[in-house]
C-alpha cells in the first residue's frame, strides 16, 4: 500500500484544538490535545481516501507544503 502524506493545520482555540487539511476539502476534526486531533485527521483522511476509491473519485495528491518561519515578536 502507497502511502502519502498529508499536511495538516493545527489551531489552539480558546478550549481545544482544531485541525484541517487543505488538500481535502471537507475534512476538519477538533479534540482536547494535539494527539488527540492528529490521529483524528489520520482516521478522517484514511475514510475520505476510501470513499473517493469506492466512488472512482481521483484522490487529491497532496500539494500544500508547511515550512515555519522565525520573526521577531
Amino acid at each position: 500500500m502507497e502511502m502519502t502524506k498529508y499536511a495538516i493545520v493545527i489551531e489552539k482555540t480558546k478550549n481545544n484544538y482544531s485541525a484541517y487539511v487543505p488538500d481535502l476539502p471537507g475534512i476538519a476534526v477538533a479534540g482536547s490535545n494535539v494527539r488527540q486531533i492528529t490521529r483524528r485527521a489520520e482516521k478522517a483522511i484514511a475514510l475520505y481516501i476510501e470513499d473517493c476509491k469506492q466512488s472512482g473519485e481521483p484522490v487529491p495528491k497532496p500539494t500544500t507544503r508547511v515550512k515555519h518561519v522565525s520573526a521577531a515578536a
